[in-house]
C-alpha cells in the first residue's frame, strides 16, 4: 500500500508540474539519519538514477534524461557513473545537472567514451571530490555462465562506497554477487540491482544482502526486462536480516 501511494503522489505532483504549480519536478524521496547526525535524502529518479542530498549539495547517480528532467534538478556538487551503457549514462544529462563547479566521478570506459573530464576510476581508486565525502571503487561484473559478456570484469565497470559524515554507502551499479563484494565490511546502506538476466536474481541478492549485512537495503535496477522481479518474496526473504525499503526504480 505505501509503494501504491507512492505512485499516485508522483503522479498527481508531476501533473502539478505540468501545469505550472510548481517549478521542479518532484519525485520519490527517502530520509536517513547519518552516523554523525546529519541527514541525507535519497530521491528516487528512475531504474539506476537517483540523487543523495546533503544539505544543499546533491550528488547524482547514474543520470539518464529518460528517467528524469535534469535541467529543473538542483546543480550537482557531483555526479557518479558507474559504467557506459546508456541507461546509466546520458551526456545530456550530465551536461544539464553540472556547472564548471561540478566534480564528475566514473569509470575509465566512460571516460573514455564520451571524452568527460572525470576523476577516473578503477576498481579499489578512492577519490575525495569534496571534503565532506570519500568515493571507493569497487569491482562491478557478471559471473553467472552466459552472462559475463553483459558486463565483463576486464572491463573495469565500478560500483561505489560513499563515506559521508561516518555512514557507509553502498551503490553497487551493473553487477552480481562477486567475491570482491562479499568482503565488504561496515555497510550501512546497499543499493543492488535485481533483474536477470543482466544485474541479479532474487536469491543472489539475498545472498548479497547477507554477505554484506547492511542496516538498510534499497533494491533498484529492477525494471526493464521481461522478467519481473519479486520484490515481495525479496523482501519476505531477507526478513530479520536488514530493513528493506523498496521504491519505484524500474
Amino acid at each position: 500500500m505505501k509503494y501504491r501511494q507512492q505512485i499516485y503522489t508522483l503522479i498527481i505532483m508531476s501533473l502539478f508540474s505540468f501545469f505550472g504549480c510548481s517549478k521542479r519536478p518532484h519525485y520519490p524521496t527517502d530520509t536517513i539519519t547519518t552516523r554523525g547526525g546529519e541527514e541525507l535524502t535519497f530521491h528516487f529518479y528512475a531504474h539506476a538514477s537517483l540523487a543523495i542530498q546533503r544539505g544543499e549539495s546533491y550528488i547524482y547517480i547514474d543520470p539518464v534524461m529518460e528517467h528524469a528532467d535534469y535541467s529543473r534538478l538542483p546543480k550537482a556538487d557531483i555526479v557518479l557513473v558507474t559504467h557506459h551503457h546508456s541507461d546509466h549514462l546520458d551526456r545530456m544529462a550530465v551536461d544539464e545537472v553540472t556547472t564548471r563547479h561540478s566534480e564528475i566521478v566514473c569509470d575509465r570506459t566512460s571516460a573514455e567514451a564520451f571524452e568527460m573530464e572525470c576523476h577516473t576510476m578503477r576498481p579499489g581508486s578512492v577519490a575525495t571530490p569534496r571534503e565532506w565525502i570519500k568515493i571507493e571503487g569497487v569491482a562491478a561484473y557478471n559471473t553467472s555462465k552466459g552472462h559475463t559478456q553483459f558486463h565483463p570484469k576486464e572491463r573495469e565497470d565500478c560500483g561505489y562506497i560513499l563515506t559521508i559524515d561516518g555512514t557507509r554507502i553502498y551503490i553497487a551499479g551493473d553487477t552480481e554477487l562477486t567475491p570482491e563484494m562479499k568482503t565488504l565490511k561496515g555497510i550501512d546502506i546497499a543499493f543492488l540491482p535485481v533483474n536477470q538476466p543482466y544485474t541479479m536474481t532474487v536469491t543472489q541478492a539475498v545472498e548479497a544482502v547477507k554477505a554484506i549485512r547492511p542496516t538498510c537495503f534499497y533494491p533498484y535496477h529492477y525494471g526493464q526486462v521481461e522478467e519481473q522481479t519479486d520484490l515481495e518474496a525479496l523482501k519476505a526473504a531477507l526478513e530479520g536480516v536488514c530493513e528493506v525499503r523498496i521504491f519505484p526504480m524500474e
